[in-house]
């Protein structure tokens, strides 16, 4: 007899995967307040490559609305500059020798809208993927049910497991977008 495809703890992971890649991304929304996860998408071009700019300098936020980029080789001063402001962020790095300070501006209420809107496009889209892993769950479940592996009874009841899943992991990821929107519109 065959082996079951039916695995609770890969689609848990596999759940899991979506709502961290969604905590990740809410982290990089800008809300007012200097966080260092808001630099994270930015690659700068040096040495003939584009590099995370994590890995040419250190970010730091020593105010809560200031942050502080201190670049490791003098000569990437210019790209890292031009890295920040062509990278739709909003901020204009002041240079002060081999740190760039960057001040965050306050968002206007636009902003504001617009990057709540954000919020909810990601956390629509990790919806959408633990939506996918459970349908994964569920075609894996039936499957075995055809190839005689597992009862019907069985079925159903691994199919309510991966249900409580599925809806554990999407309270979790609407949690941390209706966390990161009130955090936006300051409310």
């Amino acid at each position: 007899m065959a082996a079951a495809k039916f695995d609770k703890g890969d689609l848990e992971r596999r759940m899991k995967g979506a709502v961290d890649a969604l905590r990740h991304d809410l982290g990089g929304l800008r809300t007012g307040r200097a966080n260092i996860a808001l630099l994270d998408p930015v690659t700068v071009e040096v040495y003939g490559a584009h590099t995370p700019l994590n890995q040419v300098a250190t970010v730091s936020a020593p105010e809560p609305r200031m942050l502080s980029v201190q670049v490791w080789d003098r000569s990437n001063i210019g790209p890292v500059e031009k890295a920040i402001r062509s990278a739709g962020l909003g901020l204009n790095p002041i240079g002060d020798g081999n740190t760039l300070r960057l001040p965050i501006p306050d968002l206007t209420e636009e902003r504001r809208k617009e990057l709540a809107k954000l919020a909810g496009k990601y956390s629509e889209n990790a919806r959408i993927a633990i939506r996918n892993v459970r349908r994964d769950g569920m075609e894996a479940l039936k499957a075995d049910e055809g190839k005689k592996l597992i009862s019907e009874d069985e079925r159903k009841r691994h199919e309510a497991e991966v249900q409580k899943l599925t809806d554990e992991m999407i309270k979790a990821a609407d949690e941390a977008a209706a966390a990161k929107e009130k955090e936006i519109l300051g409310k």
